[in-house]
């Protein structure tokens, strides 16, 4: 039997669809399903022909793990032309004039090798799936040698991590290209496919709801369940055990999950440290649903009740986060929404004392050439969020435009970090001196205490909606939940999130029910 507390929250889930936070009001329920459908792959690879000069286009599928007990996981770029979910597929494209031609090439069925790897689709059923005319991948490097030698031009999409170094060996790809077809011209054509990327559609704003809810669910659990003396680990696999229990792919990166001082450590990932009465934890976890990733961070105290000390950095990140909520209207300029939430820090943080005023600086830079710096940056010292979608740092329109827009999908993730060792972390100069002598106390009194409140965010024709808006992030909010009484993992709702089967490599058939926040999430203005 459920608790009161569960059937509360059930309540509220199903009771409206969405909040805004800007707009004309509540959207009225719809269906949306939360498969894409064919008819949208048509359209995506249609619109990146159409920016492209004739020639032919390469985009390469991820390869097969090279361990065997890693998961399969397709590339974002290759995913978002086809939905195709198999290893080593590539898709080709041929342009001439207003005829472009789509082909793919798949993995042959091969009864031997499906033994090891499970079974494969062959070209007759990628065709069926995707409803692109489909060839075996052994033909490949024939296809290509005659293409490559009746055009000129060639464009590559690579897949590309944000260090930008390639991925799934795209740039051993295209030497070997360059080597085999000198007189070829080869060109990127990632850009033009951000900027599609950009711009989520219906259907793939209702995966990222979808994705949100389950994260939601997971950072509920991990509220409930922690207490002093447990190790990060735990958490951690608490918290990605509830994803996949309700149906995530797998956590949409690498879960960070810090107490105490590695709650200050922005990237944190080992998750091994035993959790002591009176820290923080700063938990930054996000679910991949279908392809698509949620980010959501909370933080809360150990023991389930705010120190003052933590309740006071709490609250200048929760302001800042806020103030740049309410800016973020359609429209509106992403770095006017981010230079508001550091104005609230840099506020806060002055009144403190931790630094000396809103607008003050210090010495910075490497010996020899000093430069000035804002004391602001001293505990905060990342962007205010950033697009989300088939990665968890996904394109958005504002990184390209400047301005949020209809089909953005967003995080806001202010933060401030007090790191034990803030002191050793300002340079040594003449000028600084005074500076560190003066914050010494106050930095010693709020020492790893790391706060960071990350929300996501979906701007649809009637607004900018908070989509993980039911998670408690206000102090009492949080404190209230952490003194429930946990008895363990919940039960998979169904009625929230529905996991479903769909033939292998497809994007699936989708459950009709379209995921709703809960009631209240109104945004404090």
């Amino acid at each position: 039997m459920r608790s009161l507390a569960t059937s509360f929250r059930r309540l509220l889930w199903h009771a409206c669809r969405p909040v805004l936070i800007m707009g004309v009001g509540l959207l009225v329920a719809g269906h949306i399903d939360a498969q894409i459908p064919a008819s949208e792959y048509v359209q995506r690879r249609a619109a990146l022909a159409s920016t492209l000069e004739d020639g032919v286009l390469i985009a390469r599928g991820a390869g097969e793990p090279v361990l065997d007990y890693s998961a399969f996981f397709q590339s974002p770029n290759f995913l978002y032309l086809t939905g195709y979910r198999e290893p080593a597929a590539t898709l080709v494209l041929t342009k001439r004039g207003s005829d472009a031609r789509w082909t793919l090439f798949v993995q042959k069925k091969v009864p031997a090798v499906e033994v090891w790897s499970g079974q494969r689709n062959g070209a007759a059923q990628a065709t069926e799936l995707t409803g692109i005319p489909a060839r075996h991948s052994d033909e490949l490097d024939s296809v290509l040698d005659s293409l490559l030698s009746a055009n000129p031009r060639e464009y590559v999409v690579a897949d590309i991590a944000e260090s930008g170094d390639t991925l799934n060996k795209d740039d051993v790809f295209v030497r070997e290209l360059r080597a085999k077809h000198p007189s070829a011209g080869i060109a990127g054509a990632n850009n033009a496919l951000r900027q599609l990327r950009a711009v989520k559609s219906p259907a793939e704003l209702e995966l990222l709801r979808k994705a949100i809810a389950i994260s939601m669910e997971g950072h509920r659990a991990a509220m409930r369940a922690i207490e002093p003396g447990m190790n990060e680990f735990e958490i951690q696999a608490l918290v990605e055990y509830t994803f996949r229990r309700n149906g995530a792919d797998r956590p949409g990166y690498a879960s960070i999950v810090g107490s105490g001082p590695n709650g200050t450590t922005l990237h944190y990932n080992r998750d091994d440290r035993y959790m002591q009465a009176g820290d923080m934890m700063v938990m930054d976890v996000g679910a991949l649903y279908r392809g698509y990733s949620a980010d959501i961070t909370r933080s809360f105290p150990v023991s389930g009740t705010f120190t003052p000390e933590q309740k006071a950095i709490y609250q200048i990140v929760r302001e800042a986060q806020a103030t740049a909520e309410r800016n973020a209207k359609p429209g509106a300029q992403w770095r006017s929404v981010s230079d508001s939430a550091s104005r609230a820090i840099a506020a806060g943080l002055a009144r403190l004392g931790l630094i000396e005023s809103a607008d003050a600086t210090y010495e910075c830079g490497a010996a020899g050439a000093p430069r000035q710096c804002s004391q602001l940056s001293l505990y905060y010292m990342h962007g205010l969020g950033h697009g989300i979608g088939l990665e968890v740092h996904d394109p958005d329109q504002f990184y390209l435009t400047g301005s949020i827009g209809v089909g953005s999908a967003f995080t806001i993730e202010p933060g401030v970090y007090v790191r034990g060792n803030l002191l050793e972390i300002i340079p040594d100069t003449p000028g600084n001196r005074a500076l560190k002598e003066k914050i010494a106390p106050v930095v010693k009194r709020y020492a790893n205490i790391g706060v960071r409140i990350e929300d996501d965010y979906l701007v649809t024709p009637n607004g900018t909606e908070w989509s993980s808006c039911g998670l408690p992030r206000e102090i009492e909010e949080i404190e209230a939940l952490m003194q429930e009484t946990y008895s363990g993992p919940t039960r998979r709702d169904a009625t929230m999130v529905e996991w479903y089967r769909a033939p292998d490599g497809a994007a699936g058939a989708a459950p009709a029910a379209p995921v709703a926040p809960p009631a209240g999430c109104r945004p404090k203005m």
